[in-house]
C-alpha cells in the first residue's frame, strides 16, 4: 500500500512504532494556517468508544496500516480533549508536551517562531470531498453544521454504554511437594524369659532319679534366657493422588462510566 496523501489515513488502522494496534482513524485535524495534516482523531479502547488525538507528522505506511512513531501507552494516557470544533493553542500545546514534541517549527507544523517563543495558529478538523483534496479547498465545517441536517430538522445524538468482558490472567497456582519429619510413637509388646527356682521334695516317684549320681559331688547347671526387642522398619506407601482442577465462578460487578447526551430546546425571539 502506498499512501500518497495524509487524507488516505482516514478509516485505516493506526499502529504504534512497535506494531501494536492503537485504533481506527476517524478524522484528521489540519493546521489552519498551513493546511497541513497535524493530528489524527483515533477510536481507541476496548470497544472503540474512546477518541484520542495522535500526531501524524511522521506517519508512514505499514502494509494496510498506518504507523506512527509513538507508543500505544502514550495514546491511552493522552490528555482528554473535546474533539468538537478546533483545537485551541493551549490544548495543542498540552498534546505536544504529552508526546514529547517541542512546540516549535522543528517539532510542529503549526507552531511558528523561535524555540520558546509564542506559537500561532491551531489545528482544525480536515474537511475533504475526495482523496488528495486539501483541507483549505473545502468549506470550513463547524460543530453547528454537524448537528443540523440538510433540512430544517436537527439531529440529536447521545452516547450509549456498551459493556463486555475481556479475559486476563488473574494469578497462577502450582502444586509443590516437600518433605516434613514427624515423630511417630507406637507401643509394641515384647517377651523375655526369667528364672525362678522350683524345689520338690523326694518321694518314692523321684527317689531313683535323685540318687542316680554320686553321693557327694560339685556341679553346676546353666540355663539360657531369651527376650524380644522392638525392630523398626520403614517402607514407602502411596497414600493419595493430588491434582489441580479449575472451576468457573460467576460474579456480578457494577461498571459506571459517564455518557454524553444531546438535548434540544426551543428558543423564541
Amino acid at each position: 500500500m502506498e499512501l500518497t496523501h495524509a487524507y488516505d489515513f482516514e478509516g485505516r488502522t493506526l499502529i504504534d512504532r512497535d506494531g501494536e494496534k492503537i485504533g481506527t482513524v476517524d478524522a484528521l485535524y489540519t493546521d489552519l494556517e498551513g493546511g497541513q495534516p497535524e493530528w489524527a482523531l483515533v477510536h481507541t479502547g476496548l470497544f472503540g468508544m474512546k477518541r484520542s488525538f495522535v500526531p501524524i507528522k511522521d506517519a508512514s505506511a505499514s502494509g494496510e496500516h498506518v504507523r506512527v512513531p509513538v507508543l500505544k501507552e502514550q495514546v491511552n494516557d493522552a490528555p482528554k480533549v473535546d474533539p468538537q470544533g478546533e483545537l485551541s493553542e493551549a490544548e495543542e500545546r498540552q498534546l505536544f508536551e504529552h508526546y514529547g514534541i517541542a512546540y516549535t517549527t522543528e517539532g510542529s507544523t503549526t507552531a511558528t517562531g523561535a524555540p520558546g517563543g509564542a506559537a500561532t495558529g491551531g489545528a482544525g478538523r480536515a474537511a475533504t470531498d475526495a482523496p488528495g483534496r486539501a483541507a483549505t479547498d473545502a468549506p470550513e465545517r463547524t460543530a453547528a453544521d454537524a448537528s443540523t441536517g440538510s433540512d430544517e430538522a436537527m439531529t440529536r445524538a447521545e452516547e450509549e454504554l456498551h459493556v463486555g468482558t475481556a479475559a486476563r490472567e488473574r494469578g497462577r497456582v502450582r502444586l509443590r511437594k516437600y518433605v516434613v519429619t514427624e515423630e511417630v510413637q507406637k507401643t509394641v509388646p515384647v517377651q523375655r524369659e526369667e528364672v525362678r527356682v522350683e524345689r520338690e521334695p523326694i518321694t518314692e516317684a523321684n527317689v531313683e532319679a535323685a540318687t542316680s549320681g554320686p553321693d557327694i559331688t560339685e556341679s553346676e547347671h546353666e540355663v539360657t534366657l531369651h527376650e524380644e526387642e522392638p525392630v523398626v522398619e520403614k517402607r514407602t506407601v502411596p497414600k493419595e493422588r493430588v491434582r489441580l482442577e479449575k472451576d468457573t465462578v460467576t460474579d456480578e460487578r457494577e461498571v459506571s462510566e459517564e455518557v454524553r447526551k444531546e438535548r434540544i430546546e426551543t428558543e423564541r425571539d
